[in-house]
Protein backbone atom coordinates (compact mmCIF):
# COMPACT_ATOMS: atom_id res chain seq x y z
CA UNK A 1 0.00 0.00 0.00
CA UNK A 2 1.32 3.42 -0.89
CA UNK A 3 1.76 6.12 1.42
CA UNK A 4 0.13 8.71 -0.23
CA UNK A 5 -3.08 6.46 -1.28
CA UNK A 6 -6.22 8.64 -1.73
CA UNK A 7 -4.37 11.90 -2.12
CA UNK A 8 -4.55 12.24 -5.61
CA UNK A 9 -8.24 11.71 -5.63
CA UNK A 10 -8.94 14.13 -2.92
CA UNK A 11 -6.76 16.67 -4.43
CA UNK A 12 -8.90 15.90 -7.45
CA UNK A 13 -11.87 16.27 -6.06
CA UNK A 14 -11.55 19.14 -3.94
CA UNK A 15 -9.38 21.20 -6.05
CA UNK A 16 -12.19 23.54 -7.35
CA UNK A 17 -13.55 24.11 -3.99
CA UNK A 18 -9.91 24.61 -2.19
CA UNK A 19 -8.72 27.16 -4.93
CA UNK A 20 -12.00 29.30 -4.76
CA UNK A 21 -11.81 29.76 -1.14
CA UNK A 22 -7.66 30.24 -1.51
CA UNK A 23 -8.51 33.27 -3.66
CA UNK A 24 -11.08 34.76 -1.75
CA UNK A 25 -8.23 34.39 1.38
CA UNK A 26 -5.71 35.84 -0.96
CA UNK A 27 -7.61 38.16 -3.57
CA UNK A 28 -5.04 37.24 -6.10
CA UNK A 29 -5.42 34.06 -8.25
CA UNK A 30 -0.94 33.39 -8.12
CA UNK A 31 -0.95 34.01 -4.33
CA UNK A 32 -4.13 31.81 -4.46
CA UNK A 33 -2.17 28.82 -6.35
CA UNK A 34 1.06 29.19 -3.91
CA UNK A 35 -1.23 28.95 -0.90
CA UNK A 36 -2.49 26.32 -1.87
CA UNK A 37 0.40 24.41 -3.22
CA UNK A 38 2.18 25.17 -0.01
CA UNK A 39 -1.06 23.96 2.19
CA UNK A 40 -1.16 20.52 -0.37
CA UNK A 41 2.58 19.64 0.45
CA UNK A 42 1.67 20.18 4.39
CA UNK A 43 -1.32 17.81 4.12
CA UNK A 44 0.71 15.28 1.70
CA UNK A 45 2.98 14.57 4.95
CA UNK A 46 -0.06 14.37 7.06
CA UNK A 47 -1.82 11.91 4.71
CA UNK A 48 -1.31 8.86 6.03
CA UNK A 49 -2.81 9.68 9.21
CA UNK A 50 -5.38 11.53 7.71
CA UNK A 51 -6.41 9.04 5.48
CA UNK A 52 -6.89 6.21 8.82
CA UNK A 53 -9.25 8.46 10.79
CA UNK A 54 -9.11 12.30 10.12
CA UNK A 55 -10.84 14.78 8.25
CA UNK A 56 -8.70 15.70 4.94
CA UNK A 57 -10.98 18.23 4.00
CA UNK A 58 -10.99 19.94 7.40
CA UNK A 59 -7.64 19.66 7.72
CA UNK A 60 -6.74 21.30 4.59
CA UNK A 61 -9.09 24.64 4.93
CA UNK A 62 -7.62 25.06 8.47
CA UNK A 63 -4.39 24.30 7.15
CA UNK A 64 -5.55 26.82 4.40
CA UNK A 65 -6.70 29.87 6.44
CA UNK A 66 -3.24 29.13 8.70
CA UNK A 67 -1.17 29.61 6.10
CA UNK A 68 -2.58 32.38 4.80
CA UNK A 69 -3.11 33.96 8.64
CA UNK A 70 1.06 33.64 8.45
CA UNK A 71 1.76 34.96 5.11
CA UNK A 72 0.36 38.35 6.72
CA UNK A 73 4.35 39.69 5.85
CA UNK A 74 3.96 39.15 2.53
CA UNK A 75 0.79 41.79 2.19
CA UNK A 76 0.81 43.13 -1.27
CA UNK A 77 -0.13 46.95 -1.71
CA UNK A 78 -2.42 48.01 -4.35
CA UNK A 79 -1.07 50.78 -6.21
CA UNK A 80 -3.69 53.09 -7.28
CA UNK A 81 -3.94 54.02 -10.90
CA UNK A 82 -5.20 56.64 -13.36
CA UNK A 83 -6.26 54.14 -15.84
CA UNK A 84 -8.41 51.32 -13.89
CA UNK A 85 -8.67 47.98 -15.95
CA UNK A 86 -12.59 48.61 -15.93
CA UNK A 87 -12.52 52.15 -17.50
CA UNK A 88 -14.63 52.64 -20.47
CA UNK A 89 -16.60 49.29 -19.97
CA UNK A 90 -20.25 49.04 -18.85
CA UNK A 91 -20.85 46.69 -16.16
CA UNK A 92 -24.11 45.42 -14.57
CA UNK A 93 -24.34 46.41 -10.61
CA UNK A 94 -23.36 42.82 -9.00
CA UNK A 95 -19.73 43.01 -11.07
CA UNK A 96 -18.87 46.45 -9.73
CA UNK A 97 -19.70 44.89 -6.30
CA UNK A 98 -17.73 42.24 -6.86
CA UNK A 99 -15.11 44.32 -7.68
CA UNK A 100 -15.35 46.80 -4.82
CA UNK A 101 -16.15 44.07 -2.23
CA UNK A 102 -12.72 42.14 -3.47
CA UNK A 103 -10.77 45.41 -2.82
CA UNK A 104 -12.45 46.28 0.15
CA UNK A 105 -11.65 42.25 1.30
CA UNK A 106 -7.84 42.83 0.81
CA UNK A 107 -7.76 45.80 3.20
CA UNK A 108 -9.13 43.66 5.90
CA UNK A 109 -6.56 42.13 8.13
CA UNK A 110 -5.62 38.18 7.34
CA UNK A 111 -7.73 37.00 10.29
CA UNK A 112 -10.90 39.18 9.75
CA UNK A 113 -10.69 38.40 5.95
CA UNK A 114 -10.76 34.97 6.96
CA UNK A 115 -13.65 35.47 9.14
CA UNK A 116 -15.36 37.15 6.15
CA UNK A 117 -14.69 34.52 4.31
CA UNK A 118 -15.76 31.43 6.07
CA UNK A 119 -19.12 32.94 7.81
CA UNK A 120 -20.25 34.30 4.31
CA UNK A 121 -19.26 32.74 1.63
CA UNK A 122 -18.69 29.17 2.86
CA UNK A 123 -21.77 29.78 5.07
CA UNK A 124 -19.91 28.53 8.31
CA UNK A 125 -21.30 28.84 11.19
CA UNK A 126 -19.60 30.53 14.27
CA UNK A 127 -18.98 27.60 16.27
CA UNK A 128 -17.03 26.18 12.76
CA UNK A 129 -15.29 29.19 11.82
CA UNK A 130 -13.81 29.16 15.70
CA UNK A 131 -12.88 25.73 15.12
CA UNK A 132 -11.40 25.98 12.11
CA UNK A 133 -9.18 29.70 12.60
CA UNK A 134 -8.48 27.83 16.57
CA UNK A 135 -9.86 30.61 18.71
CA UNK A 136 -12.87 31.20 20.70
CA UNK A 137 -16.68 32.14 19.65
CA UNK A 138 -16.45 35.03 21.13
CA UNK A 139 -13.34 35.71 18.67
CA UNK A 140 -15.18 35.16 15.91
CA UNK A 141 -18.19 37.42 16.78
CA UNK A 142 -15.44 40.14 17.88
CA UNK A 143 -13.85 39.48 14.43
CA UNK A 144 -17.29 39.62 12.43
CA UNK A 145 -18.22 42.72 13.90
CA UNK A 146 -14.84 44.69 13.32
CA UNK A 147 -14.84 43.05 10.12
CA UNK A 148 -17.62 44.34 8.97
CA UNK A 149 -17.90 48.12 10.29
CA UNK A 150 -14.26 48.19 8.36
CA UNK A 151 -15.99 47.29 5.05
CA UNK A 152 -19.06 49.69 6.02
CA UNK A 153 -16.04 52.19 5.83
CA UNK A 154 -13.82 51.42 3.32
CA UNK A 155 -16.84 50.65 0.64
CA UNK A 156 -19.99 52.56 2.10
CA UNK A 157 -21.37 51.69 -1.68
CA UNK A 158 -21.82 48.23 -0.49
CA UNK A 159 -24.23 49.55 2.45
CA UNK A 160 -27.27 47.51 0.46
CA UNK A 161 -24.90 44.68 0.84
CA UNK A 162 -24.08 44.58 4.38
CA UNK A 163 -27.46 45.32 5.44
CA UNK A 164 -28.83 41.86 3.83
CA UNK A 165 -25.78 40.06 5.55
CA UNK A 166 -26.47 41.39 8.79
CA UNK A 167 -29.92 40.51 8.35
CA UNK A 168 -28.58 37.19 7.83
CA UNK A 169 -26.81 37.24 10.95
CA UNK A 170 -29.55 38.31 13.13
CA UNK A 171 -31.72 35.43 11.52
CA UNK A 172 -29.49 32.32 11.99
Amino acid sequence: MDRYDGFREFVQARQQSLIRTAYLLTGDAHLAEDLLQSVLAKVAGQWPKLRKGGNPEAYTRKALINQHVSWRRRVRRELPSADPPEYGRSHDDSTVDRIVLRQALARLTPRQRAVIVLRFYEDRSERETAELLNCSLGTVKSQTHHALGRLRMLAPELAHLLVEVETLEVNR
